[in-house]
């Protein structure tokens, strides 16, 4: 990324891979500990709740008890949830999200003491904290949104004094702009530049730090787009590998090796397709996958090996051996309901090994049935 505006650009564009980041947690063994955490997120929540009903300057209306009751329930059912049920998917996460969002600004609204509901929207900031690290920008921009209007009507109400309201910042302009800017730093301020930083992080540690390509683990952060549980498209992985680049450092010298993988990681960066991930999976080795959007996986993988065959100012030409493998789902997807990536790569690379042994500078496209997993076979890659 060559400047900021790119940068801010490619961060609010980005997607996290919910399955993905929930499945990184469990295999370090992460998952069960942060379910606790976040299930004890719900006693926090009905505590507070029940301190204020129990506060002269707490929930003394009618409404507001029976709001109060309603969180405290919604508290305990949030706590059971987390504890006892397996992580939510992407949508039940967002439904829960909003759930607790609408039930803080409740909660402050029927507050007796306008000063603490005001403060109460402090307590958004915690389901912020889970927007930045689960859901991407828009969500969490929404979120701020959300916490934005809360914190502005109720600051407004504790100025005027309604409705019912104690005289507690009555009056006082200078006491509702604090509130809204302790809020504003909160949930404005300190979550975006969280998420960003987050977000920075995990691109650097998902990418290959000399060709800004991804990494292996970055290809399989990125795998769930082309291999679900339903295929309603063909996927094709193109693999190459550059010929006799050893000798290439020999002669010229490791600097020049780097220039060339650099080089060869955007030539196929720009004769990709569209929505295809170009990945450096180590030495002088590469991956494309994509969607051939009817495209012929020949077609594909040539224009792949002569735009490497062809990077110019070079004192010497790079050629790579290059293999392919596609999976063009059956009409009948329920025959194999999941293209499992172990076989798809296996298939490639074994055919790119026949390119090299061809004499290297060859496509060799291999038999679509060994891309099919075994209908016993239950492994997922």
């Amino acid at each position: 990324m060559t400047d900021s505006r790119s940068m801010v650009r490619a961060w609010w564009r980005y997607r996290v891979d919910y399955r993905w980041l929930i499945e990184t947690l469990e295999s370090h063994s992460a998952l069960g500990p942060l379910k606790f955490m976040v299930g004890a997120g719900g006693i926090v929540m009905g505590l507070i709740t029940v301190l204020a009903l129990s506060s002269n300057s707490g929930q003394n209306t009618p409404a507001g008890r029976a709001q109060a009751i309603l969180v405290i329930v919604m508290a305990g059912v949030w706590t059971l949830r987390w504890w006892l049920v397996p992580w939510p998917n992407e949508c039940e996460s967002l439904l829960w999200v909003a759930g607790v969002d609408l039930a803080i600004t409740a909660n402050n609204v029927l507050i007796q003491d306008r000063l603490l509901g005001a403060m109460g929207c402090v307590l958004l900031a915690v389901t912020g904290g889970y927007i930045t690290i689960f859901h991407g920008p828009p969500v969490l921009a929404l979120h701020i949104g959300w916490s934005l209007l809360s914190i502005l009507a109720l600051s407004t109400m504790m100025v005027v004094g309604m409705p019912n309201s104690t005289a507690h910042g009555k009056g006082d302009l200078a006491l509702g702009v604090v509130v809204v800017l302790v809020v504003v730093a909160v949930t404005g301020v300190v979550l975006p530049v969280a998420q960003f930083c987050s977000w920075l992080l995990r691109v650097d540690a998902l990418s290959d730090p000399l060709t800004k390509l991804l990494n292996r683990r970055g290809l399989d952060s990125h795998l769930p787009r082309f291999f679900g549980r339903r295929c309603h498209e063909g996927v094709y992985v193109v693999t190459l590998d550059l010929d006799r680049f050893k000798t290439v450092n020999d002669t010229f010298g490791h600097s020049f090796g780097d220039v060339v993988l650099i080089q060869t990681a955007e030539r196929l960066r720009a004769a990709a397709l569209p929505d295809a991930i170009v990945v450096r999976t180590g030495g002088e080795e590469f991956m494309v996958v994509g969607h051939l959007h009817g495209a012929d996986i020949g077609v594909v993988a040539d224009r792949l090996r002569h735009a490497v065959a062809t990077i110019p100012d070079l004192p010497c030409t790079i050629t790579a051996s290059v293999g392919a493998a596609e999976f063009a789902p059956d009409p009948d997807c329920e025959q194999h309901p999941a293209i499992t990536p172990r076989h798809l790569f296996r298939s490639s690379d074994s055919a790119m090994y026949r390119a090299k042994q061809l004499g290297g500078n060859t496509v060799v496209i291999a038999d679509p049935q060994d891309a099919i997993p075994p209908l016993h076979d239950s492994r997922r890659a």
